[in-house]
């Protein structure tokens, strides 16, 4: 977390009862149990064939997410991003040399992971946080996506400027700083919050709609820097 300086079939074939008042032609006493007959309309049988087996849903872990997103980004074209919000929109443009983070957040927003999160923690003057949410659908989506953290990504000589994008480290016990992917700040402060630097891993700038930004950063908060009033992401869009 961020602190200011000082989250079958089985086809049973359809038998019918029916009582019909003779009884078999045979050797048997006439009696009520064995006078009835028994009538079966003639399904025609089902081929048997071989169970299909469901593919099964990619999910990324702390073993595969690596390899993975060095290859997404391999064939990537895209570097910006529009976040649509309740309070209007910005545009993110990506850093072609922080791949695996410019690559997670195009992966998320183009799987729709970010639409319908919020901005839910907001630092006067300092920073909005996103991606989270108190909506279950959410950890759902997390779940479905896969669990993983990614390494920092320091050295690119990017710094926290204002209108910066950069990714918080996961609350978990994390001596070596790994990213939380599915959540992100962008710094409001003046002329940035340099102190972040070589902790956290810069990858964007806000290109267009700093404005946008400034309003979040001006909600009212409550405990713990959630908005009183939610401020959504409504979409994530892949430019």
């Amino acid at each position: 977390m961020l602190t200011k300086p000082s989250k079958f079939i089985a086809i049973i074939p359809l038998f019918f009862l029916v009582a019909c008042g003779d009884a078999p032609k045979k050797e048997a006493p006439k009696t009520e149990e064995n006078v009835v007959k028994t009538d079966s309309i003639p399904v025609e049988p089902i081929p048997e064939t071989p169970e299909e087996k469901e593919e099964e849903a990619f999910v990324l872990d702390e073993e595969n997410a690596i390899d993975f997103f060095f290859n997404y980004a391999k064939e990537l074209k895209e570097d910006k991003v529009r976040l649509t919000t309740s309070m209007g929109s910005f545009t993110i443009q990506l850093y072609d040399n922080v791949p695996y983070h410019k690559a997670n957040f195009i992966y998320l927003s183009k799987k729709g992971y970010f639409d319908n999160t919020q901005f839910h923690r907001v630092v006067k003057d300092f920073i909005i946080q996103g991606g989270n949410s108190d909506d279950t659908k959410t950890a759902k989506k997390r779940r479905l996506i896969g669990r993983y953290l990614l390494p920092p990504d320091t050295r690119k000589g990017h710094k926290h400027h204002r209108g910066t994008i950069s990714m918080p480290s996961s609350e978990r016990h994390n001596p070596h700083k790994l990213a939380s992917p599915y959540e992100f700040f962008i710094v409001v402060t003046k002329p940035g919050s340099y102190h972040l630097d070589g902790s956290y891993t810069p990858f964007g700038k806000v290109i267009d709609g700093m404005d946008v930004v400034d309003a979040i950063n001006n909600v009212p908060v409550g405990d713990g820097d959630w908005p009183w009033q939610n401020v959504y992401i409504l979409k994530a869009e892949v430019l």
